[in-house]
């Protein structure tokens, strides 16, 4: 019997979808179970370029569907449906980060088109998508990097209302085969904010140069330069300081995608994992039989849980998301971070049971085990989301505002607010509804009411001792209270799906387990920091927790657990 938790492609069902949602979801999984395993593998292995998988893609109109918005297609099922989206990357994730890759680039690549007002550029893109094409988001250098005050991608007046665009971008995915890449750049003839543009290109035009790929792998990662590239004002996307917002807020939709390609990637290395660990013999014994082994791979099962449960319930404050109600942008880099630094996790605690297995070539594992390394360092770093997340703080913790419940987004509706976030500033400014209720729903669940004695002494630390000023230049010391704030959050939006779905208890409660041991972990790491001051330590000794023991709960999510051994194995 399949677990209802987890992504199975056997027992897949997604009935809360409409028709055709559903046709394409099913589809894309069949198209990988008959390529198969070994297929895969070898893909995975010799670099090859993803045209096979591309070509099923614009044979089925799966790009053009799920990514053109409605106001910009007129496909009866086109629209920007996140809560689709979101299964979407799941299923790439599922069968090989590579091919998520594609997708996920040409997203960002949307990004900046589908927030102009530029008619043309609009439909040349939806006419390009419905033509299975590509797309790529220029936007970082060499030398920079996503520092995007220093573009050095220059665009000169022509003399006949036009630019000339000389310079280069550096890791830019999909620039071998983009049929548009929205471009950063500035003007030479404007000064400071108001010289930005973003402007589109085609990668097969002349004056583009595809320098290499500048990673060993299917991803076409590439290095391109644009040398006296003409741009024309149906080419013009953005120009000011839209131009700038338009790079932050395609962001902001692209990053959500990275913490269902880990689900995915979890999912299917942890029923290779069990598989293996349940019918491999040590000393005359299962290796599951060992209590270590136990306690790593309940471990891996219940942070894979909720990882997947944050990220459903991030889905619907995406989609609610309005001018009056921007809580998505703490949960989008708690999606990108959180949830991707748990898929590392989820990795190393199964790859400690399988050891030597996971190295092996014909296994998922050992792909799985490099390609989910790369999930929390793209769209920026670990640092810069937890950074980020600290800027709403205060404000989540201490400052609650009041909003309409929001339940379950699974509606056929288009994301447009998407598309026209406005400004990307005033993040201060961003107000929370109440963290507790989610909790206090469960505060019988024993290491629930643990876990938020921890939560509540969080609010403690932000009232009573909070960094400093000297303490708030130290990104180092800022991090680690970054890393506690964080796991409130996971555990709100954890608590707020598991009301919402009915999550067996014996799962809640194990996993809550975890992050009890995870807070303690984060805030001895806060004790030892250079700049704690004696307040801060004794807060941090008093912060820490032991996890309510019982032994019978976790036999139950141990047999949840040992069941999936050969629940799920990819065909050859």
């Amino acid at each position: 019997m399949a677990d209802p938790l987890l992504f199975n492609p056997r027992a897949y069902d997604p009935a809360h979808f409409d028709p055709e949602t559903r046709r394409l979801l099913r589809a894309t999984i069949d198209w990988f179970e008959d390529r198969g395993k070994r297929r895969i593998i070898e893909d995975y292995r010799s670099r090859a370029w993803l045209g096979d998988f591309l070509e099923f893609s614009a044979k089925e109109g799966l790009f053009a569907t799920f990514l053109t918005p409605a106001s910009a297609t007129d496909r009866e099922d086109g629209r920007w449906d996140t809560a689709r989206i979101a299964a979407l990357n799941e299923i790439f994730g599922f069968y090989g980060l590579d091919y998520w890759y594609a997708w996920q680039v040409t997203i960002l690549g949307l990004g900046p088109v589908w927030q102009s007002d530029n008619a043309a550029a609009r439909d040349r893109a939806a006419e390009l998508l419905s033509q299975g094409e590509v797309f790529a988001f220029g936007l970082s250098e060499k030398a920079h990097g996503a520092d995007i005050y220093s573009t050095d991608m220059l665009l000169a007046p022509d003399g006949d209302g036009g630019f000339l665009a000389t310079g280069s971008k550096y890791y830019i995915g999909n620039g071998n085969a983009a049929g548009l890449v929205s471009v950063f750049g500035r003007r030479t003839d404007v000064e400071g904010p108001d010289g930005y543009v973003f402007f589109a290109a085609d990668s097969r035009h002349p004056a583009y140069h595809l320098v290499k790929n500048v990673v060993d792998s299917s991803k076409y990662v590439s290095e391109f330069r644009l040398d006296g590239y003409p741009v024309g004002p149906d080419d013009v996307l953005h120009t000011g300081r839209a131009a700038f917002d338009a790079a932050l807020n395609t962001v902001n939709v692209g990053k959500f995608n990275l913490c269902t390609a880990s689900i995915g990637i979890c999912e299917h290395a942890m029923y290779e994992a069990v598989t293996h660990a349940h019918n491999r013999v040590l000393y005359g014994r299962p290796v599951t039989a060992f209590p270590h082994v136990r306690r790593e791979l309940a471990d891996a099962y219940v942070r894979l849980v909720g990882m997947k449960l944050f990220s459903d319930r991030a889905v619907d404050y995406f989609r609610s998301a309005g001018p009056d109600d921007r809580r998505y942008l703490l949960f989008n880099p708690m999606t990108k971070m959180k949830v991707t630094t748990e898929g590392e996790k989820v990795i190393d605690l199964m790859w400690d049971v399988i050891a030597a297995k996971g190295f092996e070539k014909d296994t998922y594992f050992a792909q799985a085990a490099v390609e989910i390394r790369s999930l929390p360092k793209l769209e920026g770093t670990v640092h810069v989301n937890l950074a980020l997340i600290l800027k709403f703080m205060r404000n989540h913790l201490l400052d609650p505002a009041g909003y309409a419940p929001v339940g379950t987004r699974l509606d056929a509706a288009d994301d447009a607010f998407l598309f026209r976030q406005g400004p990307a500033r005033g993040l201060g400014s961003v107000r929370f509804h109440d963290w507790r209720p989610a909790y206090d729903a469960y505060a019988a669940v024993p290491n629930v009411a643990r876990f938020r004695e921890q939560a509540d002494a969080l609010c403690d630390f932000v009232a009573r001792v909070a960094p400093d000023e000297r303490q708030s230049r130290d990104l180092d010391f800022l991090l680690s209270v970054g890393r506690l704030f964080a796991l409130v959050v996971h555990g709100q939006l954890i608590l707020e799906q598991a009301r919402l779905t009915g999550l067996d208890e014996d799962v809640l409660d194990e996993l809550f387990s975890v992050l009890v041991r995870d807070f303690s972990a984060n805030a001895v790491e806060l004790h030892g920091k250079d700049s704690a001051t004696g307040e801060q330590q004794d807060w941090a000794i008093a912060a820490v927790r032991r996890p309510v023991v019982d032994e019978a709960r976790s036999a139950r999510v141990w047999a949840r657990v040992e069941a999936l051994s050969g629940a799920y194995e990819m065909a050859l």
